[in-house]
């Protein structure tokens, strides 16, 4: 393996941990909790791991000691900065409680702990992935745990190796499995606790004890750069419209903090389109508004930030997806499996209502088609790949041509378009996302050994330097509801989006108006790793606003 230069400098920088987990610790028993909905039906679905008590770590004089303690750990799904530094800081957590400890990694995600595929982590495997980004060390996987079979053959190998504990690095989805994964072993009596991390650069897994997901700080800095780069770009040339689509299908938090670092002329933010009620038709009128306005001042160039998912927020859409979900997830679908495209779409429009129909219909054939036809391993619509950036500028497009017949628009339009996703998901952790995962992992460490199980780590605090941060855990069944999923009523962990009466929008909401005028853009430049406090470990906006 190769390093370049920043690879070999950033090896050598030790996070920094919560002064509860930096010598002996003891563990504090806080309030008991209950889920955040459906108390009831979460309660009977998990009574075993319902109800527990919130823990957090403190300095203690007294030194405890733990016998052997092997652990396994598993990456799971999407990449997100800083997961390297999770494994690391369970590695020597685990190590420093006790060096004969042993730390399993399981490859390629949750199908490695299903098909018994794993290598032990040792301390020369370790020390080439510190404050790295990727997944790469053990790999990962979209691979849902969730059939009695599936837990029994991961027991099988716990059994062999001697593992007394999993911790899975994920978002909702895998800690919803994680959840579950926890309930079967404490039914069982198992002997194998199960923790979640929590994990999704989308920003969507955060409530009142998680303040942050992990890899959203990194991510976020990485499209900013580069959206940065593009607007001084759009400043010099002063002729193109960048139309720039970015990562969250579940929400908006992305965009979000994006526009609050680099001030964008317009940005879409679809929870407030979902609460406003608004038509596609509309938000192409908002953006050719805007697009006509800067020409009539003599600017014909400018950016717009589009969140991932905004087609499964405007109303009409996502009453349709509603209805493909389950009329998809129907037996009545399995008629049509292994026809030509052709005919599946046509099955699918006869079998819509009719509101439905007409939506679809009206979309152009392509994301029609995509919308129709096209699920991930989930079951949900690939909203990744529809062109959203594509469909608004040429929607956009034939509307300026409208303007202009009225004598509204005399400008030139000439859009680019981006889509930032993987740029930003194995960036090398700000040094925030590497001390804050390498703190989980410490905290997950500190859960396994004290026997705790269907919990998530956590650290609070965080907008305090990192010594003054708040490690522990909060049971995962705190955070669930039942939804509807693939026609079915679920468990799940509930997903934050962003609140329109929070502090980041309101600061957003505040700004945007002046912003249509804007010339003078920010440029954040790319993430320092030295250097002032103030430049190198400051937070997101969001963090920095939700925490005042």
């Amino acid at each position: 393996m190769e390093f370049s230069s920043l690879q070999k400098a950033r090896a050598t920088y030790q996070p920094k941990l919560p002064i509860g987990l930096q010598s002996n610790v003891e563990i504090k028993i806080g309030a008991s909790t209950q889920s955040v909905g459906n108390q009831d039906e979460i309660r009977t679905l998990f009574p075993n791991t319902y109800g527990l008590p919130l823990v957090e770590f403190a300095p203690t004089e007294e030194k405890k000691e733990y016998d052997k303690f092997n652990v396994g750990v598993i990456l799971s799904g999407g990449q997100a900065p800083g997961g390297h530094n999770v494994i690391s800081g369970l590695f020597d957590e685990l190590k420093k409680q006790n060096p004969d400890n042993k730390l399993y990694g399981f490859l390629m995600g949750p199908g490695g702990l299903v098909d018994h595929k794993y290598k032990e982590l040792t301390a020369d495997i370790i020390e080439k992935y510190r404050n790295t980004g990727g997944f790469d060390m053990i790999g990962s996987g979209r691979t849902k745990l969730e059939t009695i079979e599936q837990f029994d053959r991961g027991l099988e190998i716990c059994r062999d190796l001697g593992i007394k504990a999993l911790v899975i690095i994920g978002g909702d989805d895998s800690n919803t499995n994680a959840c579950v994964l926890a309930e079967y072993y404490a039914k069982i009596n198992a002997g194998v606790a199960v923790i979640g991390c929590p994990k999704t650069i989308d920003g969507d897994l955060k409530n009142s004890q998680i303040e942050t997901s992990f890899g959203f700080d990194t991510a976020c800095k990485t499209y900013s750069e580069l959206i940065g780069n593009i607007q001084r770009d759009a400043n010099s040339a002063r002729k193109y419209w960048h139309f720039i689509k970015l990562m969250g299908r579940s929400a908006s938090h992305i965009a979000l903090e994006c526009a609050l670092q680099t001030h964008p002329n317009f940005t879409i933010i679809s929870e407030e389109v979902e609460q406003k009620q608004l038509t596609l038709d509309q938000i192409v009128d908002e953006i050719a508004q805007v697009v006509a306005h800067r020409a009539n001042e003599g600017n014909n160039f400018g950016t717009v930030l589009i969140p991932e998912g905004l087609i499964e927020f405007v109303p009409t859409i996502k009453r349709l997806i509603s209805e493909l979900n389950d009329l998809l997830s129907s037996e009545k679908a399995l008629a049509v499996e292994g026809q030509t495209p052709e005919l599946q779409f046509k099955w699918v429009v006869d079998n819509l209502t009719e509101e439905n129909k007409q939506t679809l219909l009206a979309l152009p054939q392509s994301v029609g088609q995509q919308l129709a036809l096209e699920r991930d391993p989930h079951g949900n619509v690939q909203v990744s790949l529809i062109e959203t950036e594509k469909l608004l500028s040429q929607m956009v497009e034939a509307r300026l041509v409208q303007l202009a017949e009225k004598g509204q628009y005399k400008g030139k339009f000439a859009p680019l378009h981006h889509f930032f996703g993987y740029e930003g998901r194995c960036a090398a952790p700000s040094n925030f996302d590497a001390d804050y995962c390498y703190a989980l992992g410490a905290s997950a460490a500190q859960l396994v050994l004290n026997n705790k199980t269907g919990y998530m780590a956590i650290v609070k605090n965080t907008t305090a330097p990192a010594s003054e941060w708040h490690a522990g855990g909060v049971p995962i069944t705190m955070m669930m509801n039942i939804e509807r999923r693939n026609g079915k009523a679920k468990p799940v962990i509930r997903k934050a989006l962003v609140e329109l009466d929070g502090a980041p929008f309101l600061a957003f909401a505040e700004s945007r108006e002046k912003w249509i005028e804007n010339d003078n853009y920010l440029y954040p430049g790319p993430i320092q790793y030295w250097g002032p406090t103030e430049v190198c470990d400051q937070t997101t906006k969001t963090l920095a606003l939700e925490q005042k």
